[in-house]
């Protein structure tokens, strides 16, 4: 049997209702979030709920795209959002096996392809 160990979080960022400070998306710390490295990232709603997981070469650019992509997986569902979750991974076979791994495992809610699970 294999055994696969989620990498701790890098960075955890939550949304701030009404926020005083400089945001994106309500996310005032969305700067922690690196630019140049690659690995997964975890949507999460305030119920804690595993919303969407997915992977990327450049993270933060990643991540900003699906607060503003007409595409995105999560386009209808984006104000769901209140915690981003970033796990700095940079081979990519395992950005793909960690993504396809915890859709599965936690039944991300929003991710569509990559289910076994059914």
């Amino acid at each position: 049997m294999i055994s696969i160990t989620i990498p701790a979080p890098d960075v955890t960022i939550k949304k701030q209702i009404a926020p005083e400070l400089s945001n994106i998306y309500g996310f005032t710390d969305f700067h922690l979030i690196t630019r140049e490295e690659g690995g997964i990232y975890m949507f999460y709603n305030d119920k804690e709920e595993l919303l969407f997981v997915g992977k990327a070469r450049k993270l933060r650019p990643r991540i900003k795209k699906h607060f503003e992509d007409k595409v995105s997986p999560i386009k209808n569902n984006r104000d769901e959002v209140t915690k981003i979750e970033v796990c700095v991974v940079e081979d990519p076979v395992d950005r793909e096996i960690y993504e396809t791994y915890i859709i599965n495992k936690f039944k991300a809610k929003y991710n569509v392809e990559k289910v076994y699970y059914k």
